[in-house]
């Protein structure tokens, strides 16, 4: 962690830095008046620490913090520095963070980046989308899985997971706009594709798109969960971001590829696994967020974020029941 300051200030946050449990602190000297420390802190204490300092020098001018990911220091830090005063404990009610996760600013930028509309995300849905149709019809395992690597659907819908628990309506409106141009340029995509091309029903990667069990809702339940946790644990989403388009973007393709060769019964029931998919993956997402202790540093803001969590929680569980409801139906009429 990196934290310029006021020169003045120097002595006030190594005050507050000793409190901690860091276990390194280095002071320099910078131009105009400000001081640089750097801290060597654990993942799990970045985040108390950088609210209390952000709280107590923010206003200032000149601050700044960074934080900064360290792999690996050498020699190997030992014991923290200081064990925190009993003061320090009383401040840091409500500012415990699960073992393991990163910082919540580290979090937001991770995330946020993938809410963003941009060109790199249409190509790429559009390329994910051709590879996935056509490893569709080919019933080819590799191709689509291939799709997957390629596909960026991951990103919007954690970020809009992240967005309700933060209460960040932002953010929401971002990876709304964002996740809705990436269905409709896939929809566009599929249905000319099913409109050009003969689709064949006796494709088992494609038929089995089609049903809906309880299972699909548990990998839906699963994956949510898993790309939440990357997330928050820092590991690579490379995998975690293949699972989660498992559940979002062959389902998209099969029912443009259904709608657009007429198969309108069918196309139903696929649409059907994709709402259920996607309102899997955002209840698991805000649930696992919560989980984790993700919450806005201000206290009013903190208000306002379990306000939007219950919303959230309420909004994707009558969802899952009412389309659990249609699909019941749907069944029952073919």
């Amino acid at each position: 962690m990196l934290i310029i300051v006021p020169a003045g200030d120097l002595p006030a946050l190594s005050e507050i830095l000793e409190e901690h449990e860091v276990f390194d602190i280095w002071n320099s000297d910078v131009h105009e008046g400000r001081a640089l420390t750097h801290t060597l802190i654990s993942s799990e204490h970045t985040e108390p620490a950088s609210d209390i300092i952000t709280s107590r020098f923010g206003t200032h001018t000149g601050f700044r913090l960074i934080l900064l990911p360290v792999e690996a220091t050498i020699p190997k830090p030992q014991e923290p520095r200081a064990q925190p005063t009993a003061a320090s404990k009383e401040n840091e009610i409500n500012r415990t963070v699960t073992p393991g996760r990163i910082s919540r600013e580290e979090l937001y930028e991770d995330i946020a980046g993938g809410s963003r509309l941009s060109w790199t995300f249409t190509v790429t849905v559009a390329l994910s989308t051709l590879v996935a149709t056509f490893g569709l019809i080919r019933n080819d395992t590799a191709i689509i899985i291939g799709a997957m690597v390629i596909a960026p659907l991951l990103g919007p819908n954690v970020s809009l997971s992240l967005a309700s628990t933060l209460g960040d309506w932002k953010l929401a409106r971002r990876s709304i706009k964002t996740l809705l141009t990436g269905i409709l340029i896939a929809g566009i995509l599929s249905i000319t594709i099913g409109a050009l091309f003969t689709v064949p029903l006796d494709v088992p990667a494609i038929i089995s798109r089609t049903h809906v069990s309880i299972g699909d809702i548990v990998l839906a339940l699963s994956a949510g969960t898993a790309g939440a946790l990357a997330f928050t644990t820092g590991i690579p989403t490379a995998v975690i971001g293949v699972m989660v388009a498992v559940a979002l973007l062959p389902p998209l393709v099969v029912t443009g590829l259904l709608a657009g060769s007429l198969n309108l019964q069918l196309a139903l029931n696929s649409l059907a696994l994709l709402l259920i998919n996607i309102t899997c993956v955002n209840l698991a997402g805000v649930v696992t967020f919560f989980a984790q202790k993700i919450h806005p540093r201000k206290w009013w803001k903190a208000e306002h974020a379990k306000k939007s969590i219950r919303i959230a929680i309420a909004l994707w569980l009558a969802m899952l029941l009412i389309l659990s409801a249609v699909i019941l139906f749907l069944y029952e009429v073919s």
